[in-house]
């Protein structure tokens, strides 16, 4: 076993070494041809970006085609919406405070609200919505730290897709476990972005830790925590002139990430629609969304 641990780590410094070998060839290439610090500044970013995001054998894959075209569009949209709707309901809509918005929030079109299910779009539009300081400023961090990476990598169509993913499984969930609570904010999108990630990192664990770090595992974690802790005491501790918000997306959006965004994540040099894992997430899904959508006809309590 020892001589087993010892030749691994021979091998991942055999790798690291060779890594930082053709990094310093290709910065010296650069500044032969005259590339200028910006495209090797660029290079850097890809780089550090490949060993945070994808395993070994699909890094050079990455920085042989990487690009800023498109940019993180999806991400950073979707965060200053979110930003934007927060400060209409805070600012222009004045609270008693910033730190638990009161029920003013719960008068929003936006919101899902278990009377007014007829209404398809809060199934969705209840992301832009957030109940306080600490609920945007968690989600916005979250999705942006680790959303602009995926989505250099994987560009917005496959990174909007397991958002979207996510946000619908954490309002169906919701309706289906909570159904006679209220739901605000982007959670389960955020959640399902760390579901597929971290899937990806398990099952490629020896590739992708030693890039990724320790420290960042335990921020990430921290975030996770403190999330959490924030939506069940919306949920259990609501003062008594506001309302209960309900908790059941983060689950909900998390396995949906562990599902679909697994497998549209570890499928970064592949052709997603041929890999038999993603129509199996898919039908799957598909099953789920079907036993909520009936059981909001015929089964909630909320009916």
């Amino acid at each position: 076993m020892a001589a087993v641990h010892d030749l691994e780590m021979e091998s991942m410094n055999l790798n690291m070494g060779r890594e930082m070998k053709e990094e310093l060839e290709e910065e010296e290439k650069m500044r032969e041809d005259g590339g200028g610090k910006d495209r090797a500044k660029s290079r850097k970013v890809h780089r550090i970006v490949s060993k945070w995001m994808l395993p070994e054998k699909a890094r050079g894959t990455y920085l042989e085609r990487a690009n800023c075209f498109p940019p993180p569009v999806f991400i950073i949209s979707i965060s200053l919406a979110e930003l934007a709707v927060f400060i209409y309901y805070a600012v222009w809509k004045p609270q008693k405070q910033w730190i638990t918005l009161d029920t003013g929030i719960l008068e929003s079109p936006f919101i899902y609200s278990p009377e007014k299910r007829e209404e398809a779009w809060r199934f969705i539009s209840y992301m832009l919505v957030h109940a306080g300081v600490q609920h945007i400023l968690g989600n916005l961090c979250m999705q942006l730290v680790l959303g602009i990476p995926l989505e250099m990598v994987h560009k917005g169509l496959r990174v909007g897709l397991v958002y979207l993913a996510g946000v619908t499984a954490g309002s169906l969930a919701s309706s289906i476990f909570d159904p006679l609570r209220y739901l605000v904010g982007a959670s389960g999108g955020v959640y399902a972005l760390m579901g597929g990630y971290f899937m990806n990192v398990l099952v490629n664990f020896r590739e992708m830790i030693p890039a990724f770090g320790i420290f960042r595992l335990l921020v990430i974690i921290l975030i996770i925590v403190l999330d959490m802790g924030f939506a069940l005491y919306r949920r259990f501790f609501v003062p008594e002139d506001g309302s209960p918000v309900s908790f059941a997306a983060h689950i909900a959006g998390g396995f949906a990430g562990m599902s679909i965004g697994y497998t549209v994540f570890s499928c970064f040099d592949k052709a997603l629609l041929k890999d038999p894992r993603f129509w199996i997430a898919i039908v799957a899904y598909l099953a789920c969304v079907l036993f909520a959508v009936f059981f909001n006809i015929f089964l909630s309590p909320a009916n």
